[in-house]
């Protein structure tokens, strides 16, 4: 089943009952338009310096990642020694993204949220906010995904339309 999107104060209200790193985890996937895998794979000494790049794991483009101060040390004060989002049993690897996925699978399920909501809904979420923001500028939203395809932008970026005529269909 294909991830859905919510508007983004729908979603906002949804992370807020995550576990917190979950939530910290969501927030800067939702901020930045990053896949939660590679918002679990950062490590804390990059995050330090608050602008880095990152190599992204899907596709193995790089990207360059600019975080707040807030950001920053609210990772900070989740960190283990080698990565931001420490795996709950071996601090040498990085929290899954099972772990945070079926997190917020159980928040959804508690606010009896429909739609299928998952990790990948954020990305949608920040697509069709900078949509909107830049003036239906796609190829800006697709160059800040790092998208190799407009097509595939759009879908992203006109994720709200698309559900909505998905949802009157029904």
């Amino acid at each position: 089943m294909r991830s859905q999107w919510k508007p983004k104060g729908e979603i906002e209200h949804i992370l807020a009952a995550l576990m917190p790193e979950n939530r910290l985890a969501c927030e800067i996937s939702l901020r930045h338009g990053l896949r939660i895998g590679d918002v679990l794979a950062l490590p804390t000494d990059k995050v330090r310096k608050q602008r880095f790049t990152i190599r992204e794991q899907k596709t193995g483009k790089t990207r360059a990642v600019r975080l707040t101060v807030d950001e920053v040390k609210r990772c900070l004060a989740f960190a283990g020694q080698h990565y931001v989002f420490e795996h709950r049993t071996n601090g040498r690897q990085h929290r899954t993204r099972q772990a945070v996925f079926k997190d917020l699978r159980r928040v959804a399920g508690a606010f009896r949220v429909k739609e299928h909501i998952s990790t990948h809904s954020l990305r949608k979420v920040y697509a069709v906010e900078e949509y909107r923001r830049s003036g239906g500028d796609l190829k800006r939203v697709q160059r800040l995904l790092n998208h190799s395809s407009e097509a595939v932008t759009m879908l992203y970026a006109m994720a709200d339309i698309v559900d909505r005529r998905k949802n009157k269909r029904r």
